[in-house]
């Protein structure tokens, strides 16, 4: 990669860079060239992205020069910008990433809203304060838990991971948000390591893997190539996990508890059939995400 242009003897300075970077990013088919120049330079130079702009005329030293580049090639070979910048923003959080969880989208922030519902309806359905228990299966950088956890503060929250690595990222999170006190994190195959203690909860929320294992390879490249693939690979229909929450759910909810799920855009009809045909849940509702996809199932256990 040579940065140079008719004007190679001008320095680089913050503007002059992005402005070469956006044009760099955009044949290599970036998506969001500007944005993602402007991220990658911020961090570079360790400033805000506002800052870029205030100081649009400063020149950029060797070394931040260096580091930026080594980014830019990162970039370009379509590795995703939270990964390189070890960070993503979710639900007003900026949470630790790294290549052992999934980058938190915002169509999640959906199931996060749904959960905050159910939970605010039972908080009003009593005069007295109850502590209501929540459990995250699947809980990756555990985006989706803190939010819960920040917004509802008093509860008992737990999440697990089958994975080791991305457990210690979302207790790193945790306490990077002051909610490590707030959140029971352990390692465990979704119910499997809860079948000996007797735990029931009020609500079980879930972003499990829906991507059927042949479409995975026709993504785009920051999601084939980086991304866990057990995080995303949900069989050949993409409903072996799913059927297995719904199904193993009923156990370990209280009853009239909520199992709230992110789903796949096309899946309705197909999880619909597998929720009937339990026949243990009622006030079966799907919630669409800010694009028009059905993204969430919720679910209540009947008494």
């Amino acid at each position: 990669m040579q940065m140079q242009t008719k004007t190679q003897n001008a320095p680089w300075t913050i503007l002059r860079l992005l402005e070469w970077t956006s044009v760099y990013f955009k044949k290599h088919g970036v998506e969001s060239p500007r944005a993602a120049a402007e991220i990658l330079l911020a961090k570079s130079l360790d400033l805000r992205r506002i800052d870029l702009y205030l100081r649009y005329d400063q020149p950029v030293v060797a070394d931040e020069l260096t580091r930026f580049k080594a980014t830019i090639k990162r970039r370009a070979n379509r590795e995703p910008v939270a990964y390189i910048i070890g960070a993503k923003e979710f639900w007003s959080m900026e949470l630790s990433i790294t290549p052992a969880v999934l980058i938190p989208r915002p169509e999640t922030e959906c199931l996060v809203e749904a959960a905050l519902s159910h939970l605010r309806a039972k908080e009003e359905q009593t005069s007295v304060f109850k502590p209501q228990s929540i459990l995250e299966l699947g809980t990756g950088s555990g985006a989706i838990i803190l939010a819960l956890a920040k917004e509802r503060p008093g509860q008992f929250f737990a999440a697990c991971d089958i994975s080791p690595a991305a457990i210690r990222v979302a207790r790193e999170n945790a306490k990077r948000h002051t909610l490590n006190d707030s959140v029971h994190f352990f390692c465990g195959n979704w119910m499997q390591s809860l079948k000996t203690n007797g735990l029931t909860f009020d609500l079980i929320v879930s972003n499990p893997p829906y991507i059927r294992s042949g479409d995975i390879d026709g993504l785009e490249p920051e999601i084939n190539l980086y991304e866990p693939k057990k995080a995303l690979d949900g069989g050949p229909d993409g409903l072996n996990d799913l059927k297995r929450i719904v199904r193993t759910a009923p156990a370990y909810l209280k009853a009239g508890g909520k199992l709230i799920i992110e789903i796949g855009y096309d899946q309705k009809k197909d999880l619909k059939k597998i929720i009937d045909q339990e026949g243990c849940y009622k006030k079966v509702a799907f919630i669409r995400d800010y694009s028009g996809h059905d993204r969430v199932a919720v679910m209540t256990l009947a008494s």
